[in-house]
């Protein structure tokens, strides 16, 4: 799961007329046109409708290591993360295993992964967090997600929907980018666009929404070249930005 950094920066702050700081950067995009609340629904009818339980990518056989995938997937491929751990998980699927792996043991699984040194340190302590204040168990406040290293409100959002299935609203940088072009958000930070799916998508979608959304970005709304053409949604789409 390709991921901006889990704690978003807020903008460099600049001093304006009078010594007064002001943020460099703008709370919301201009100009973007945004969808009535019945294409919203049209929309996530069609999502629903082709793929009506959408999963992560990430392949993981327990709820501890979905913690540990989505930790190693900040600034990362799903790919690139799966290759990786799919040895790692043979040998060490528990906090308590990846604790007596230690963490040379762990680095040599997943050194291919980019920024493998912090990442390793991060799953390591939180590997001993869990044992000590958690029994081994996946903590299900947000709260106590984001005091884990490596945890931020994004990881946190995966972990309280897809294992506890709370209605969370996950933003990484598919959802960052496709929001404001299809006219979900006009938010310009992941918390900014986190809340404006919260507040604009009807809840019987929620479970699900931010799968589908990252579905679509990834291979049908991408950076480069949309396939708009092939897009299921194309009549409903904003399309903005796309000119710019």
């Amino acid at each position: 799961m390709t991921s901006p950094k889990e704690k978003a920066s807020k903008g460099e702050k600049k001093l304006g007329a009078g010594g007064t700081a002001k943020t460099s950067q703008p709370k919301v995009h201009p100009n973007v046109r945004l969808l009535s609340p019945e294409s919203i629904i049209q929309i996530f009818d069609r999502f629903k409708q082709a793929n009506p339980a959408p999963q992560t990518e990430l392949l993981a056989p327990n709820d501890f290591t979905l913690l540990v995938s989505v930790v190693l997937s900040a600034q990362a491929t799903d790919k690139s993360v799966n290759k990786a751990t799919a040895p790692l998980y043979q040998v060490a699927d528990s906090p308590e295993k990846i604790l007596e792996l230690g963490e040379a043991g762990l680095i040599s699984y997943i050194k291919s992964i980019g920024l493998f040194r912090s990442k390793a340190r991060h799953v390591m302590e939180l590997s001993q967090i869990l044992v000590r204040d958690f029994g081994g168990k996946i903590p299900r406040t947000r709260e106590d997600l984001q005091k884990l290293p490596g945890v931020g409100r994004k990881t946190a959002n995966v972990i309280l929907n897809v294992v506890y299935g709370e209605p969370t609203m996950p933003v990484d940088t598919h959802l960052l980018r496709i929001s404001p072009r299809m006219g979900l958000s006009n938010g310009t930070t992941p918390e900014a666009v986190e809340q404006d799916l919260i507040r604009v998508i009807p809840a019987e979608y929620m479970q699900h929404a931010h799968h589908w959304l990252i579905l679509h970005g990834r291979y049908i709304c991408t950076a480069r070249n949309p396939q708009c053409t092939d897009c299921p949604i194309a009549d409903l789409c904003m399309h903005n930005n796309l000119d710019s």
